[in-house]
């Protein structure tokens, strides 16, 4: 072959680090070889939508009934400029997307459905087993001891996946926090050398895409947005690859000017059979303070819960899957003392406005992560029945919830604790299988997939195989 001279080598070198700075070039070799990957995702009035991220450089057709369409881009490869983040400037970097997203919303009437071979999951119009998890990402953050991001057993996420998968759910509902990946692995640190960071599609894989492969192939999914996916963290990637609403310039996180677009998205019902629906609120941005009517997130918070209130009078059952709880506890250690902390008081503040109750009285069950642990909370008086399962995979807190409450202990403003579980022994999974018309029946499995609690969902109250009467000194 015909060595090129020098200056045209050289030229064509720094075309190439131009076009790759400003997105025209987007794909490392690396990236090259990312499988594609095709996923459901349940979004407004159950509308299923059907996702696939590739590195073609056109979207392929679906096959849905035998008959083929074409799909729509809804996100190209590109190369995001840096934003502001969480992380001081020095710990960010930009957001480079290596793969497209294409997406079609799949016909009500749908029997089949695949993308390039690989078969989808389809919604079923009455759902009886549903798995749920939460915070699932590998922790990595600068100036804080990293997550062995390589070892499943410090980090069993694709082992929780694979299990929940082969437990056959109907439903999959991940109530928040996909990706912890923020900074660089420390140097030195041989647990998480080499791992991915920042918010681009290479962490993306390797803290969901990947491990949670399994698990996107067994059945449609319900996505929760996290904390951890507000615009200032991995809000770019949120709206690309999970949010069911569309995508827009001024929703998807990549100028902070329009963060006040960005880190909103409206409240939906996803109904699953037999009058009951899960509600889904974007609750990533509220503090874990009280919020004053002059802040700009009361604004968008306020409107989520009206919008919750229009859509719980549509069913006589309703589930909440928003990300804090706000009717659960957390726990922090000083010295000698543990000292408990109540459910999301900004929800709460913003919630009880006007004297108008927490939840309306057709909400039965609240689902939420964000507390790396797994609890169950139920009231003697009008509240719904609260569980989180922040356990699947994130590392988990530091400080224990007790296994007892102290007497008169209460995660809200006249919640009164009627029973109350916790389980403090690792990662897991959490399923729910439909008993009635307003019942199920949760059992958390840990990591090895043994059966450690299993619960009895009556309406709102609910109770587990430990659960004791509550009132211990």
């Amino acid at each position: 072959m015909k060595r090129q001279p020098a200056i045209i080598r050289y030229s064509l070198m720094a075309g190439v680090l131009f076009a790759s700075w400003f997105g025209l070039y987007s794909a490392s070799p690396a990236d090259e070889n990312t499988p594609a990957q095709a996923y459901v995702i349940m979004g407004t009035d159950g509308n299923a939508i059907a996702r696939y991220l590739t590195n073609d450089k056109r979207c392929p057709d679906i096959r849905i009934n035998g008959e083929s369409y074409a799909m729509q881009l809804r996100s190209g490869a590109q190369h995001v400029a840096q934003r502001p983040t969480v992380s001081p400037a020095t710990d960010s970097k930009p957001s480079i997307f290596s793969q497209q997203v294409c997406e079609y919303r799949l016909p009500a009437n749908t029997r089949s459905a695949s993308i390039a071979g690989q078969a989808l999951p389809l919604p079923h119009a009455d759902v009886r087993r549903v798995v749920v998890i939460g915070d699932t990402g590998c922790r990595i953050k600068a100036h804080e001891p990293a997550q062995a991001c390589d070892d499943r057993q410090k980090y069993p996420f694709a082992t929780i996946a694979s299990l929940a998968a082969e437990w056959h759910p109907d439903l999959v509902i991940h109530v928040g926090d996909y990706l912890y990946r923020e900074n660089a692995c420390p140097e030195g640190n041989t647990e998480c050398a080499g791992s991915p960071w920042g918010y681009g599609s290479d962490s993306w894989q390797a803290d969901f895409f990947q491990p949670a492969h399994d698990l996107l192939n067994a059945a449609p999914w319900i996505v929760v947005r996290g904390n951890h996916e507000s615009c200032n963290r991995a809000g770019q990637g949120w709206w690309r690859f999970l949010d069911p609403h569309p995508l827009t310039n001024r929703q998807n996180c990549d100028l902070a000017k329009n963060d006040a677009y960005g880190d909103y998205a409206g409240t939906y019902a996803v109904p699953l059979g037999g009058n009951t629906q899960v509600i889904v609120m974007d609750t990533a941005i509220a503090p874990k303070k009280a919020l004053d009517r002059n802040d700009p997130r009361w604004v968008g918070l306020r409107q989520a819960y009206v919008e919750m209130l229009k859509l719980a009078a549509q069913a006589s059952a309703n589930i909440i899957a928003s990300h804090q709880p706000v009717l659960a506890f957390a726990a922090k250690q000083t010295g000698k003392t543990v000292k408990l902390s109540p459910g999301n008081q900004a929800l709460q503040s913003v919630f009880q406005t006007e004297g108008q109750p927490l939840y309306p009285d057709q909400v039965d069950l609240l689902l939420s992560g964000h507390v790396h642990t797994w609890e169950q909370l139920s009231f003697a008086n009008d509240y719904p029945s609260q569980f989180v399962t922040g356990f699947s995979g994130t590392e988990e807190e530091i400080t224990p919830i007790p296994d007892h409450l102290p007497t008169n202990a209460s995660p809200a403003p006249g919640a009164q604790v009627s029973a109350f579980s916790t389980w403090n022994g690792g990662f897991g999974y959490m399923t729910l299988e439909r008993t009635g018309p307003a019942s199920w029946q949760a059992t958390v499995h840990d990591v090895n997939n043994r059966v450690i609690k299993t619960c009895v969902i009556n309406g709102k109250h609910s109770r587990c195989n430990d659960a004791s009467d509550y009132l211990h000194p």
